[in-house]
């Protein structure tokens, strides 16, 4: 970005006498600020000398101050061959970084430390060295975020700083300029807006600020309009009249009485030999974010905070901190209303000059910050970033390579992949068990989904075909409860985990997977026994086995599914051995039962324990081992159903 409107420059116009030197015209134009003439003029100089050490120094010092150091490499090389110092290898250092040349750059950082002993010299070439070993590993914060020049919007001078207020696109332009800047030779810039929906901008009706007068001869930038629409704050500055305040500084219009107001100095400014410029409000209004290189700051430019006071204007600012400033350059605040803080800085690792950046809370609370990556940031200046769509779409400037002019303005959109989607349709069917037939189609049973959450995802009664559908989502767990007056309610468990194809192969948007489960009820009447298959006790003893366990456990869940019954849970021997002791041992069997399903959660004053001994043989004379297991049996009947 062009020295347009904030970097700091000392324009105090000192009239040249045609009768001086070239070189002295050169040096009144550079301490003058106006490094674009300065540039010119000894560039003529090193045409007939290349070794005038003044010349390489005075052009590598504009093209420095003027925010192209990139361009002034080739100047401070020659400097570090003629006359080494540590500001010529670090200046060095600088501009092979902003053109991308990282291990030039390291290799000009580790020079420089071997021309001082000063700590903080040290120090922040240093922090330079580790910035660039940061910049090696950075992620895209929106991987999916696209970006694209606005080409019918911007033009051959500088076009930046876009925000959205009220269906209108206000932003910084050099169209129509009247003059150029001799900072760096770049049109002055103006205050344009065009009508705007969204990213869709009507270039064609762009025109100058209608709602107050732009001013010819100097600067007019970065503009904020308040949420609801009746204040506008911008930088205004750089003017060549010695009758003007002598920095940039943020102006203020209000809305009053039908029209906006003439625009006045702010005293958030607080001194006029102070610079400040892209201001931000935040998302309420209540506070101003800006820029400024006031004293007591972390670097060159710094980010504060001001507050609304009760007559409309702001003050009491407040720096933002060493962790988001830095010995750079911070500028363009964007504060957004999820406590995200979006911001440039060429003092935070990035892929050269300033990058933008958000700042956010991680897992513990503590505020992190993190470059936004390689599609949104390039070697040169990326700024002024503002959200039509959070976070999907919106606006910064660049003057990166490949745009139509100077700054331009670029959109962004979301270009996320529609998902694909896979729809699970489960098709649960009711049965109810007959005695010696197939299972027969148990209609009106109702049937609830739960999540594994235990919450329900959905509820219906079975149809005449005993069916109830559900849409159930992918790699998930499920239980199903199917229940009908008269019978025993059930609970089965459900899952999709494995049922449904890898989605990375899929090619239509939408695919549907039906899948099918039964559920069969049995009646529920009173007194009648059923038995439990597959009790078994070692002999003469009572106690559960683990194989029994997992049968009583099917017990423990149909008490639990139906919470009103209450049941006689009995055990029976074979004929063999005597009645007395036949009684007993079932007896203990039963309890042992009863008391592993307490132990489950189930109240024990809903199981009855009964032994039967070898009082109800199924099998009278039983010879054989297997009639023998037939009567060793276990059985509950429902003794009590509770309303």
């Amino acid at each position: 970005m062009k020295n347009h409107f904030f970097w700091i420059c000392l324009i105090l116009l000192i009239g040249v006498s045609s009768c001086k030197s070239l070189q002295e015209k050169g040096n009144d134009q550079f301490l003058s600020g106006q490094y674009q003439y300065a540039i010119n003029s000894f560039s003529q100089i090193l045409a007939d000398d290349p070794e005038n050490k003044e010349a390489n120094q005075v052009i590598a010092e504009s093209y420095r101050l003027s925010n192209r150091i990139e361009d002034a490499g080739p100047y401070y090389q020659k400097l570090t061959e003629e006359d080494p110092t540590f500001e010529s290898y670090y200046r060095l250092g600088l501009s092979l970084k902003a053109q991308d040349k990282n291990d030039e750059a390291k290799e000009a950082f580790e020079k420089a430390k071997g021309y001082t002993q000063d700590e903080a010299f040290l120090a922040e070439t240093q922090r330079q060295l580790e910035a660039i070993k940061l910049s090696e590993g950075i992620a895209d914060y929106w991987p999916n975020h696209v970006l694209s020049n606005y080409k019918d919007l911007n033009t051959a001078g500088p076009d930046y700083a876009p925000v959205i207020s009220e269906n209108f696109i206000y932003f910084t332009s050099g169209r129509q300029a009247s003059g150029l800047y001799p900072a760096d030779g770049s049109p002055y810039t103006k205050l344009f807006r065009a009508r705007a929906e969204g990213l869709r901008v009507d270039v064609t009706g762009a025109q100058a600020l209608p709602e107050f007068k732009n001013e010819e001869g100097l600067n007019q930038a970065a503009i904020a309009i308040s949420p609801d629409g009746n204040t506008i704050i911008y930088a205004r500055g750089n003017s060549t009249s010695d009758k003007d305040l002598p920095e940039t500084a943020l102006f203020v219009s209000y809305f009053r009485g039908g029209g906006f107001t003439q625009p006045i100095w702010m005293p958030v400014n607080e001194d006029e030999t102070w610079w400040n410029s892209t201001p931000a409000f935040s998302e309420d209004g209540s506070e101003l974010y800006f820029a400024s290189n006031r004293p007591g700051g972390f670097g060159g430019i710094d980010l504060y905070k001001a507050t609304r006071l009760a007559n409309s204007d702001f003050g009491n600012p407040v720096n933002l901190g060493p962790n988001i400033n830095t010995p750079g350059n911070e500028l363009f605040p964007r504060p957004m209303a999820d406590g995200k803080f979006f911001f440039s800085s060429d003092g935070h690792p990035g892929y050269g000059k300033l990058d933008l950046f958000v700042a956010e809370k991680d897992a513990a609370g503590a505020q992190v910050v993190k470059n936004l990556g390689e599609n949104f940031n390039s070697i040169n200046d990326d700024f002024s970033l503002f959200f039509t769509e959070y976070p999907k779409a919106g606006f910064i400037a660049s003057n990166r390579d490949g745009g139509v002019g100077d700054d331009d303005i670029y959109f962004f959109e979301d270009k996320t992949p529609k998902p694909k989607i896979i729809n699970v349709l489960l098709n649960v069917y009711t049965k109810q068990r007959v005695a010696g037939a197939d299972d027969a189609v148990l209609e009106q049973a109702r049937v609830v989904l739960y999540d594994s959450l235990s919450k329900q995802a959905g509820g219906d009664f079975s149809n005449t075909n005993g069916r109830v559908r559900f849409t159930l989502t992918p790699d998930a767990d499920f239980s199903i409860i199917a229940s009908k007056s008269g019978y025993f309610s059930k609970s089965i468990p459900y899952t999709t985990k494995g049922k449904t194809p890898d989605i990375s192969t899929l090619v239509q948007d939408v695919t549907n997977i039906t899948l099918d489960t039964t559920i069969v009820l049995d009646q529920l009447v009173l007194d009648r026994s059923i038995v439990l298959e597959n009790i078994y006790y070692d002999l003469d003893k009572a106690d559960i086995r683990p194989d029994a366990a997992l049968e009583l456990d099917k017990l423990v869940q149909i008490l639990k599914d139906n919470p009103a019954i209450r049941i006689e849970l009995s055990s029976h021997t074979d004929s063999r051995s005597g009645d007395a002791y036949n009684q007993d041992l079932s007896q203990r069997r039963a309890q042992s039962a009863v008391d592993y399903i307490v132990s489950q959660g189930i109240s024990a004053d809903r199981l009855v324990a009964k032994g039967y001994g070898k009082s109800q043989l199924i099998v009278e004379d039983a010879t054989t081992e297997e009639e023998h297991q037939t009567n060793r049996r276990t059985e509950f009947k429902v003794i009590e159903i509770k309303e």
